[in-house]
């Protein structure tokens, strides 16, 4: 749930755990050291025991690297921790570098001495993120070097143990498909394309595949573990036996054999010995799995995990619970925003109290069994950092005039949710409104798109910019992601951005949230979620075409609306929302509520 984590965004850590960490990397003859924001399965929330990025730096956001040398330092973050890094982290100690403009790759090359050896850890760095730190290395005249067990490790003396959550079951009535037909769908694929079996190393793939969740990390419910697949539809789990429960047993024993984690290594081993044909997904798959197979003299193939396209296109129950999620969880954030509408023109509403408030109303509902992520609560310049993140040492109060940007989700059984809304706190000035009004006609033109089978994610990008554009504006944050079902808030392999290359398919789920911000005043963004669906034929028209149903339930707020900007399509696609917000949501709400919300929703 809701957390603070003051004691670990604290940049007076770094000078110390530097220097312990450049004493070890002497005593192993290293000159530096790669700590990537990863765990073994390289997915986007890692347990406690692996955030050694955090760890060292402060860092707390959700993707980024530092590399430490003996005489200099640096941090690689993407475009929405640009502001967040310089309040966590010590720059004198560690340089901030853009994670796209000024990649890892780029500053080795510069700043590797030749003959350096720079160490990693293999199980924390995918085949292709090694591929191209090693060329790099090589561009230096240095060499990357694979260490057995990691030196920060050696190092981080309070180290938390490693999670051993319960793995639960996951209902058919919300899978929508047995784990059995699944895992024999996937072997009949490795079967037609001649693969005798294939590493799963992301968790997310691993729970839908065998209907199971855990609770190992924060906000996803993921049980870490490996697996392997094989052509004649057997199955083995390499999990820590202590999360596996008599009923989970007894559940699993039927489609898979449940075996020590640590027996992983053996069970490569004979793959190899088998010369078997062994299926990994190189931008996933740890180095240390696939280089492990190599040396046991398996034929390796490269391709994308089977799990991932199956997993993203949504069957008719994952939908309908990700529905019935919608519309609970709409109602607990229209009672929240109605809270804040009345309260927070008052003042003494902060960010951190309005986060809980937000939580509570969530947990009214007796269906809420985690966020699904840190709730961003950023009132006036916070909202300006993408992912910002409250702490007592930031926590500002929501003021009237200035604007309130909150983004929130929850995990439910039947689904996932993630939403943003930006707040008037009483009232937004013209130029707030004007950039809250591109911003929405942005989230409009993606919500009303139509688009032939086959578009990707990319082409539909430009569609929310262009407002913003128009202006000579924009946003350097991507403009959807993928949602998993009570799976990852963020879920490949689709996603509306520059680098969306997937095609769009049926039962996709995707978010929509175009933004703009301006730093040390305000940000703005707009999120719904949306399932991708056959669309109606249009007249005169040639092709099938796709578009998009809105999934979210929530008011957007008209005081930030210049309706002289809007285009009439524009204020008839918000007025009809607005009224299908009503109709959906009023049922169950208190008449204060209710009296909020018909005017929240009124036609413009």
């Amino acid at each position: 749930m809701f957390q603070i984590f003051d004691d670990i965004a604290d940049p007076a850590h770094g000078t110390e755990r530097a220097k312990r960490l450049r004493e070890e990397l002497k005593r192993r003859g290293l000159d530096g050291f790669l700590v990537p924001r990863a765990d073994e399965h390289q997915g986007e929330y890692v347990p406690a025991n692996a955030e050694r990025l955090r760890w060292l730096t402060g860092f707390s956001g959700s993707a980024g690297m530092a590399i430490v040398l003996l005489d200099k330092a640096a941090i690689f973050v993407d475009g929405r921790y640009t502001l967040q890094v310089r309040d966590q982290v010590d720059v004198a100690i560690f340089e901030p570098k853009h994670l796209i403009e000024e990649p890892p790759v780029r500053w080795i090359e510069q700043n590797l001495v030749r003959d350096a050896k720079l160490g990693y850890d293999p199980w924390l760095h995918t085949v292709d993120a090694v591929a191209r730190l090693k060329a790099a290395a090589e561009k230096a005249g240095a060499t990357l070097v694979a260490v057995e067990d990691n030196p920060l490790d050696a190092v981080w003396t309070d180290r938390p143990d490693a999670p051993s959550a319960p793995v639960e079951p996951y209902p058919l009535e919300f899978a929508g498909e047995l784990a059995a037909d699944k895992i024999k769908r996937l072997a009949n694929s490795l079967m037609n394309d001649d693969v005798s079996a294939v590493v799963l190393t992301m968790p997310d793939s691993i729970a839908w595949v065998f209907n199971i969740r855990g609770s190992d990390v924060p906000h996803t419910p993921l049980p870490l573990s490996f697996a392997i697949l094989y052509e004649d539809g057997c199955a083995d789990l390499f999990i820590d036996e202590r999360k596996v429960g008599p009923e989970a047993r007894a559940y699993l024993k039927p489609i898979a054999a449940i075996r020590p984690r640590g027996k992983l290594a053996a069970a490569l081993d004979d793959l190899g010995q088998r010369k078997a044909t062994v299926l990994v997904d190189p931008a996933t798959c740890a180095s240390a799995i696939h280089d492990r197979l190599v040396e046991a003299g398996a034929e390796v193939r490269r391709g994308a995990d089977p799990c991932e396209l199956p997993k993203a296109c949504k069957n008719d129950a994952e939908i309908s619970g990700t529905r019935a999620a919608h519309l609970r969880d709409g109602r607990a954030l229209t009672k929240f925003l109605a809270w804040v509408g009345v309260e927070a023109p008052k003042g003494g509403v902060d960010e951190i109290a309005a986060a809980k408030k937000l939580e509570a109303f969530r947990a009214e509902t007796n269906e809420l069994r985690d966020l699904s992520f840190d709730t961003i609560s950023g009132a006036g310049a916070n909202g300006a950092i993408v992912h910002y993140r409250v702490t007592t040492a930031t926590n500002q109060p929501l003021q009237r005039g200035e604007l309130f940007l909150v983004d929130s989700g929850g995990q439910y059984l039947d689904g996932t949710t993630d939403v943003t809304r930006t707040i008037a706190i009483a009232e937004a000035s013209p130029e707030q409104r004007d950039r809250f009004t591109r911003v929405l006609k942005g989230h409009i033109a993606i919500a009303t798109a139509r688009f032939p089978a086959g578009t990707s994610g990319a082409q539909l990008d430009a569609f929310a910019r262009m407002a913003l554009w128009k202006a000579g504006l924009d946003y350097d944050h991507g403009t959807g992601h993928g949602v998993g079902s009570y799976l990852s808030v963020h879920e490949g392999p689709q996603r509306i951005s520059k680098m969306g290359s997937v095609p769009l398919k049926p039962g996709m789920i995707v978010s929509n949230e175009p933004g703009y911000y301006k730093t040390d005043a305000y940000g703005i963004r707009i999120e719904n979620l949306l399932v991708v669906t056959p669309a109606a034929m249009i007249d005169g028209g040639e092709r099938p075409m796709l578009g998009f149903e809105t999934l979210t339930l929530a008011p957007i707020d008209l005081n930030c609306v210049e309706r002289s900007l809007l285009t009439q399509e524009e204020a008839d696609w918000l007025n009809a929302y607005h009224a299908r917000v009503r109709e959906a949501l009023v049922s169950g709400l208190d008449e204060a509520t209710i009296a909020w919300l018909k005017d929240a929703t009124r036609a413009i």
